[in-house]
């Protein structure tokens, strides 16, 4: 499984008990990519099968996963202006372990393929419809690995069929986004056309007013350029804070920092309206599911997402919550109406079921 970031590039093998075999995480692929390093981590001896790709954005051309061949990749190179900064390195990954492995299937996974059925009423933008059907604007949603894998596991923790099953699963890590799920579908998400719309999140400014960026195009003489580096790099809770972004700094400053502290506010104030929106999309729900490097490692941002939901039924084991513990678990006090959980993000396990599905394996 090739898992390929703006930032970092994660190398696993799963056998098809779930078990990971090897791993290996390397910096961003440059261009051209290190194919040292892929091949180094290829010859550790492991029998692999089949190469599973997370790519970002698939657009309105790919809604399901791929097996891809030369025609494939170059129709993936149509939507990587979709999302340059993590569609680009993954197609330059997936050419360089397709040069390494030429015998091998190789099969493109997509982000936005669980969001691809959501209905029209959250999938539209109200704009002209001349610009939605000439450009195929819509709201694709993203990180739909991970909501999916969360929501499979979730199932399995509350010992239920995911049909039937109303959740709302939370990926909280550096880019963070919310999923209604119902019978196992996405109803809803927080992003939209890109992975800025939505929550608040380390570096991105999640959503805002488009008019006000009109207005700093116009009137403050901000490029495009700039607008877009930093919308992406220098905003969030980096721009609200002036940290790196990353939640244990801004949490540990939050003590002594008014700056911290409000940033820390924006960031759950927004986390706990969104999470309210994903209810309605699914008219109710039976869990919140926490996952992400912040969602699963952050006890005081689950508390207080629990905390300000309590009309909804959700309530936080305090003890459960603040444990030092690894693993899935539920962490809301016993007899709550809805359930709080905490499960791992794992979509090299989830890529590798796609990949068997599709392979047939």
């Amino acid at each position: 499984m090739a898992n390929t970031g703006s930032s970092s590039l994660k190398l696993r093998v799963v056998d098809p008990s779930g078990e990971t075999t090897a791993s290996c995480d390397l910096a961003a692929p440059g261009d051209p990519v290190d194919l040292g390093a892929m091949s180094a981590f290829l010859e550790t001896g492991e029998d692999i099968e089949a190469v599973g790709h997370r790519v970002v954005h698939g657009g309105r051309e790919f809604l399901e996963p791929l097996v891809l061949d030369s025609a494939g990749i170059q129709r993936l190179s149509r939507v990587e202006d979709l999302a340059p900064l993590h569609n680009g390195p993954a197609l330059r990954v997936l050419e360089a372990l397709r040069d390494l492995c030429p015998d091998l299937p190789h099969v493109a996974c997509f982000d936005t393929a669980f969001h691809a059925g959501l209905p029209d009423e959250a999938a539209l933008y109200a704009l002209p419809r001349e610009w939605t059907e000439r450009f195929g604007l819509r709201r694709f949603g993203f990180h739909g690995i991970s909501h999916a894998w969360a929501a499979r596991r979730a199932a399995e923790l509350l010992g239920r069929p995911q049909e039937g099953l109303r959740l709302v699963t939370c990926h909280l890590g550096a880019g963070a986004s919310l999923a209604a799920v119902s019978d196992g579908a996405s109803v809803d998400t927080t992003m939209g056309f890109t992975p800025n719309e939505g929550l608040v999140m380390a570096t991105r400014s999640g959503s805002t007013d488009p008019g006000m960026l009109l207005w700093l195009i116009r009137h403050a003489g901000i490029s495009p350029d700039a607008l877009e580096h930093g919308l992406e790099h220098d905003s969030g809770l980096r721009g609200l804070t002036g940290t790196s972004g990353d939640m244990r700094e801004v949490i540990a400053a939050s003590t002594t920092d008014g700056r911290a502290r409000t940033a820390l506010g924006v960031y759950l104030h927004r986390m706990r309206a969104g999470i309210a929106a994903m209810v309605a999309a699914t008219d109710g729900t039976d869990a919140l599911v926490f996952t992400g490097g912040v969602g699963e490692h952050a006890p005081l941002v689950r508390a207080e997402a629990c905390a300000g939901l309590r009309f909804l039924g959700l309530q936080a084991d305090e003890e459960a919550n603040a444990a030092d513990e690894r693993g899935d678990r539920d962490i809301a006090v016993a007899g709550a109406p809805v359930r709080a959980l905490v499960v791992e993000s794992r979509e090299d396990l989830e890529i590798a079921r796609t990949v068997r599905a599709v392979l047939g394996a």
